[in-house]
């Protein structure tokens, strides 16, 4: 397959995905193998609710419009400018394996594109708790080109051999990574958690759409936002009116029995909370905040949070805030865009499309 085979058949899957979102589910003329995918994954739905309680229809809805709107021809070929040279001079395929995180849907997706994209064969380890969504997609890019066939492998035992690693864990996984593949290139990704810089002069609408970056799947990715940096003397009464519309967390029972747990847990150690009875903040240095919690810390300056996030990089995934008021910061993120990454925004910073070029024979 080429490199534009290989965009076509992806930007197909894009298509197929776009009939699926958050307000209407139907289908669409002329779209490929729809007569045998479309009510199938629908049920695909239904099975991954069943098989983890985090996964609502509405944020796998959610994950599956972000994926439409990358999986075009235009962005796929803009993203893979200047590649096609480095994948046609291969000589042959590498086997790369993949192990995935589950703590949101498709969460490992990224990695399968890069991957498949990069013209090399992938062997997947998924999580348990996302397990129902990308085999069935996988199917869908076999039928759409049947190259595919017999280059993409999903296991649940000892991975087979491979020649390359990414994987995706704790800090504790990590380690575990590091000494079973540390010999074999390899992406080994840690914990990380992302941040929001407050300076008190947030419109309504900013503070309303960084709701969508603390809720969005109950805050279980690593680009959800786990913290908040607020200047001395930050009042939070403007930021807890504005979040308000997401007040229906709660009506979600492990939401619910995560807050309560947690809040019961703060009262008992006798920490100060302010709470608005589905958000709990909390001042803690740390970044990784427990669910229906968000931490907080104070700036006395920008030059100090400067200093303070370039020391504490390895620990961050994405910085939101306001870019005209935050110059001085680089790459911020704009307010609600956490959960919508472009294909160049690679987790932890590591391109994979260049680690997989490196690895080619």
């Amino acid at each position: 397959m080429t490199l534009q085979q290989r965009i076509n058949a992806f930007s197909k899957l894009g298509t197929f995905l776009s009939q699926f979102s958050r307000t209407n589910i139907a289908q669409k003329e002329g779209v490929a193998h729809n007569d045998l995918f479309f009510d199938g994954m629908k049920h695909q739905f239904k099975l991954a609710r069943e098989n983890n309680g985090w996964f609502t229809q509405e944020n796998i809805l959610f994950a599956l419009e972000g994926w439409a709107a990358l999986l075009t021809e235009e962005k796929l070929s803009e993203w893979m400018s200047g590649y096609n040279d480095a994948f046609a001079k291969a000589q042959s395929q590498k086997t790369v394996a993949i192990i995935m995180a589950g703590n949101i849907p498709l969460v490992g997706f990224h990695d399968f594109l890069c991957v498949l994209i990069a013209d090399q064969n992938v062997v997947i380890k998924q999580s348990s708790n996302d397990k129902h969504l990308l085999p069935y997609l996988a199917k869908y890019l076999e039928y759409v080109y049947p190259a595919f066939k017999g280059r993409i492998s999903f296991t649940e035992e000892k991975l087979p051999a491979h020649d390359a690693v990414i994987a995706t864990g704790s800090d504790n996984t990590a380690r575990y990574f590091e000494y079973y593949f540390g010999k074999k290139p390899n992406i080994i990704r840690k914990n990380r958690n992302s941040v929001a810089i407050l300076t008190g002069d947030e419109s309504e609408e900013q503070l309303k759409a960084l709701g969508e970056d603390i809720f969005r799947y109950y805050g279980l990715g690593c680009r959800n936002v786990s913290k908040l940096l607020v200047p001395e003397g930050y009042n939070f009464d403007a930021f807890f009116k504005a979040i308000y519309s997401w007040s229906d967390v709660m009506n979600d029972a492990k939401y619910a029995n995560n807050y309560d747990y947690n809040k019961a847990v703060y009262l008992m150690s006798l920490f100060d909370l302010l709470e608005n009875g589905f958000l709990m903040l909390k001042e803690d240095e740390s970044y990784g905040s427990p669910i229906a919690t968000l931490f907080y810390e104070k700036y006395e300056s920008k030059e100090s949070l400067d200093l303070k996030l370039s020391q504490d990089a390895d620990k961050i995934q994405c910085i939101v805030g306001d870019n005209e008021k935050l110059q001085d910061f680089k790459s911020l993120i704009p307010f609600g865009k956490t959960q919508k990454p472009n294909l160049q925004d690679y987790a932890d910073g590591v391109d994979t499309i260049a680690f997989l070029v490196s690895i080619l024979p």
